[in-house]
C-alpha cells in the first residue's frame, strides 16, 4: 500500500496582503517524516508526510517569521516531530504538546526550556476519546508555575457545557477554530453565543484559525468572516490567527494558504488589529521576546 498523499496545497498563491514585521502563524502541524518520527499506533488517521522544510518554504513565500507548531494526534503523545522543528528555528518558534496528565514535572520543564507553551486537548468526535476536563482543569494548576495555556479543540455544541468548567482554569485557555461553530447557522446561534460569553472572561482566548472549517459555502468563505471579524473586534487582545497547515481531515477543497493571508485583511481591516493579532498577542501568549 502506497503512502498517503499530503493534504496541503501544493503551489500556494503568494499574498497581496502584507503582514506586520515579526508575523504569527499561530497554528500549524508538523507530520513525520514517518521514517523518522512514526505515528502512533492508536492514531484515528493517517496524514501524508508534512515536515518541517515544506512549512518553512511556506512561511518564506506567505511572509510569515514565527510559528506555534501544535502536535497532532497522529503522533499522539511523542512530541518529537515538533521538538526537531524548534531545535531547528533556534528560537524564533514555538509549539503546544500533546501529554496525559500524569506527565512529571521535570519533563514539563525540559520541554519548557525547548519551547514548548502549552498542552492541547481535544473533546472533537472525529479524534480519540478527550480526558475528562475536570481532569484536565486538575492539571492546569501544575502548569500554572512555568506560565503554560490549556488549548482546547471542542465541537461547537460542547461550549455551552464546558464553560463554566473552562472559567475555573488557573491559566490561560486557549478555544481553537473559533469553537467549530458552523457557519450557516449564523452569528445568532447558541454555540456562537456561548463563545462570547466564554471569552468575557479575560482567561480565554481565540484562534481565528479554520475559517476553512466551519465554512458551508467553501472558498473565499464568506459565511465564516463575520464570526472571525466579530472576534477580534471584541476581543483584539485575545485573538490568535492560524493557517491549520497542513489541513488535515479536511472535508473541502484543499485551502490556498496565500489565500487564508488574504482573508486576514476582512477579518482584522484595522491596522491596529492586524498588529495585534498576528505580532503583539502573540508574542504575549507564546512568551516570546
Amino acid at each position: 500500500m502506497s503512502d498517503p498523499e499530503p493534504t496541503f496545497h501544493p503551489t500556494p498563491s503568494r499574498p497581496k496582503l502584507e503582514l506586520p514585521a515579526g508575523s504569527w502563524d499561530c497554528h500549524c502541524h508538523i507530520f513525520g517524516p514517518q521514517k523518522v518520527f512514526p505515528f502512533a499506533a492508536d492514531r484515528t488517521f493517517t496524514p501524508g508526510d508534512a515536515p518541517k522544510e515544506k512549512l518553512f518554504a511556506l512561511y518564506e513565500r506567505l511572509g510569515i517569521a514565527h510559528s506555534v507548531i501544535v502536535n497532532s494526534s497522529a503522533h499522539g503523545i511523542d512530541n518529537r516531530a515538533a521538538e526537531d522543528a524548534l531545535v531547528a528555528k533556534n528560537g524564533a518558534f514555538r509549539a503546544v504538546a500533546l501529554l496525559p496528565v500524569t506527565v512529571s514535572d521535570a519533563e514539563l520543564k525540559r520541554l519548557d526550556a525547548i519551547g514548548f507553551r502549552g498542552v492541547r486537548f481535544h473533546y472533537m468526535g472525529h479524534l480519540s476519546k478527550g480526558t475528562p476536563i475536570e481532569e484536565v482543569i486538575a492539571f492546569a494548576r501544575r502548569l500554572e508555575p512555568i506560565g503554560w495555556h490549556l488549548q482546547i479543540h471542542l465541537e461547537g455544541g460542547l461550549i455551552g457545557e464546558m464553560s463554566p468548567i473552562l472559567k475555573r482554569s488557573p491559566v490561560p485557555v486557549v478555544i481553537d477554530h473559533m469553537g467549530r461553530v458552523d457557519a450557516s447557522k449564523g452569528l445568532d446561534q447558541p454555540a456562537f453565543k456561548s463563545l462570547l460569553a466564554l471569552l468575557a472572561d479575560r482567561k480565554l482566548w481565540v484562534k481565528v484559525s479554520g475559517s476553512d472549517r466551519i465554512t458551508r459555502q467553501g472558498p473565499p468563505y464568506d459565511d465564516a468572516v463575520p464570526f472571525a471579524a466579530k472576534l477580534v473586534s471584541e476581543f483584539t487582545d485575545r485573538v490568535v490567527w492560524g493557517t491549520d497547515w497542513p489541513h488535515p481531515n479536511h472535508a473541502g477543497p484543499v485551502p490556498d494558504d496565500g489565500d487564508l493571508v488574504d482573508l486576514i485583511g476582512r477579518i482584522a481591516p484595522a491596522e491596529a488589529q492586524r498588529q495585534a493579532l498576528m505580532v503583539d498577542n502573540p508574542r504575549r501568549l507564546y512568551r516570546w521576546g
